[in-house]
């Protein structure tokens, strides 16, 4: 779970043309476009689209763009040299305009539907067409496919402008979200946690968009004010971006016979996310029906992994609904996402979220993203009826594999062999009545203190001489069950790889999207360098600004200790 190596050969891509050869574009080669697109691209009202995998689209340049920032990492990994981001064709591409694109690349970009389910209930209610023909990117077009080092990966840009799914928006994305969405996707790769990545960020000089927000120190629960935003271009990577609701979007035409071809083009979109995401770990030689047996016995234990890693680093995503939900089982989509501060389980920090999807509420949304995937693909395996009953039973051991990975993963942020359901709970009580920072409790548990002062720097308010007992008795029974489990040192080691020090904490944030706001980039920078190494000591200067708890000033404030998804 450590911070993932960075070394590499030396770079092998260091200009334009080089990064151009790279391109082979898998999905709109071997999936349906749209029968009714344009073959330009220029395709940027919204409107309903009936049929086809994909829909041809280019994106709207942004005007003046201007350079933001680059994951160097990613770069490094993707052996691309650092000076490529600051290449003019490379930014004008990244920042919206194809025109540039030299062969094998394409000047025309694409966007795909996909279907709406919450918990596992259908939706289309807000559809502007009342179809649900009208859901999908409508405003991420992806504009890159290629090999890179033996891996395929697809590049989309956020807020690219306006696509037949734009549901009348303008299609663009703000400043603030961008580096919020730029910055979380390193963050949680450092973490070790499965994500998109960040490519690349770049911001208009002089284009904006009016969004509802937070005024100064707001006590609102809902914005409070419109405010002028810079329009930014972040370009995301993964191998796709193929979600469990596009899957359903095709399950669902499938089953209403919408039309000739629909059981067909759901067949295609599920062979194509075994080709993208699973082909190195199904057997190629297997029958089709004996693949998707092992499609849902891999997608299961990816997204329970996944959301078993969230509850380890406090992460939650505040709106796990089906076309949120990646189908190659990471993290996608960091829209109304936060990071708990003050512990509870009940922890949700978009104003749109609800409980349902609130922090511990996570295995339970992951539940029904799965059933409703394993629906969608059902209908492929009518006709094998021994297939379809292994397929039936990987649905129903999905509520013990999620079981599994969590109380695995407790034990691992404990410090213990096995998982102990009673001292377990004993600390979630104590946790949420001594109001603790949850990194940082369980950071300096790492430490195995035998001392409750030890803990003490991370609690938010003053506790009783009652609860101090309660806490010291707890701490003696647990260390009693670590000592046993062999040698205390290599234990705390273990558990400071399980445990991050440095955690994404939103009053950190804001100061750095403000100035950035202002052209004043530094602190995103200094964000992207800290949060890269979340789980090493760092210098005394930034342990003094970055592992501290939250000063009630920002406590209940609109736009940082909740906000809503206006991006």
């Amino acid at each position: 779970m450590s911070h993932p190596s960075t070394t590499s050969a030396e770079p092998c891509v260091t200009t334009f043309d080089e990064f151009a050869q790279l391109a082979d574009y898998s999905l709109m080669d071997t999936l349906n476009a749209d029968p009714e697109a344009t073959v330009d691209g220029d395709d940027h009202r919204a409107r309903q689209v009936f049929s086809g995998h994909f829909v041809p689209v280019t994106p709207t340049p942004l005007a003046e763009p201007e350079y933001v920032t680059h994951s160097s990492t990613f770069f490094k990994e993707l052996g691309f040299s650092d000076e490529l981001a600051l290449n003019e064709q490379f930014r004008q591409v990244f920042s919206g305009d194809l025109s540039v694109a030299s062969e094998p690349m394409r000047q025309v970009g694409w966007a795909t539907g996909y279907a709406l389910s919450i918990y596992g209930e259908e939706f289309i209610r807000n559809c502007p067409f009342g179809t649900g023909n009208g859901y999908g990117d409508g405003r991420a077009i992806s504009v890159f496919e290629g090999v890179i080092n033996g891996q395929r990966w697809e590049m989309q840009l956020k807020g690219g402008g306006p696509t037949p799914y734009c549901r009348g928006a303008e299609g663009r994305a703000v400043l603030r979200s961008s580096v919020r969405e730029f910055l979380a996707q390193e963050y949680m790769q450092a973490l070790g946690v499965p994500t998109s990545r960040a490519l690349t960020l770049y911001v208009s000089k002089s284009e904006t968009v009016t969004r509802p927000w937070y005024s100064q120190n707001s006590q609102s629960f809902e914005p409070d004010v419109l405010v002028d935003n810079p329009v930014a271009i972040s370009t995301r990577v993964a191998p796709s971006f193929l979600r469990v609701g596009q899957l359903e979007l095709f399950a669902r035409r499938a089953r209403s016979d919408a039309h000739p071809k629909a059981l067909e083009e759901l067949r295609m979109i599920v062979s194509h996310l075994i080709e993208r995401e699973y082909k190195s770990e199904i057997d190629q030689t297997l029958g089709f029906a004996d693949q998707l047996v092992e499609l849902a016995k891999l997608f299961r234990q990816r997204l329970t992994s996944m959301v078993a890693n969230w509850l380890r680093v406090g992460y939650c995503q505040g709106n796990f609904n089906s076309d949120n939900c990646a189908a190659g089982g990471f993290t996608l989509d960091y829209g109304p996402f936060g990071f708990c501060e003050t512990f509870t389980p009940w922890f949700q920090p978009w104003v749109g979220g609800g409980e349902h999807f609130s922090f511990f509420n996570q295995p339970n949304a992951a539940a029904a993203n799965f059933h409703m995937f394993w629906k969608a693909v059902r209908p492929l395996l009518e006709e094998d009826a021994e297939a379809l009953e292994r397929f039936h039973q990987v649905l129903e051991g999905f509520a013990e594999a999620m079981q599994q990975q969590v109380q695995n993963m407790w034990a691992d942020k404990l410090g213990l062999t096995e998982f102990n359901l009673e001292l377990f709970q004993q600390l979630m009580q104590l946790m949420t009545q001594s109001k603790v920072d949850y990194t940082i409790l369980f950071r300096e548990l790492s430490h195995i203190p035998e001392d409750i002062s030890a803990l003490k720097k991370s609690f938010y308010g003053e506790t009783s001489q009652e609860l101090d007992e309660q806490w010291q008795a707890w701490l003696q029974s647990w260390h009693g069950l670590v000592v046993k489990g062999g040698d205390v040192a290599e234990i705390s080691a273990k558990m400071k790889q399980a445990n991050p020090k440095y955690a994404w904490r939103e009053w950190l944030i804001v100061p750095a999207y403000e100035q950035a706001m202002q052209s004043d980039y530094s602190l995103v920078k200094e964000l992207q360098e800290v949060l890269s190494y979340p789980y090493d000591e760092q210098s005394q200067d930034v342990e003094d600004k970055y592992y501290r708890l939250r000063p009630s000033a920002f406590s209940d404030v609109g736009g940082v200790s909740h906000y809503s998804c206006s991006s």
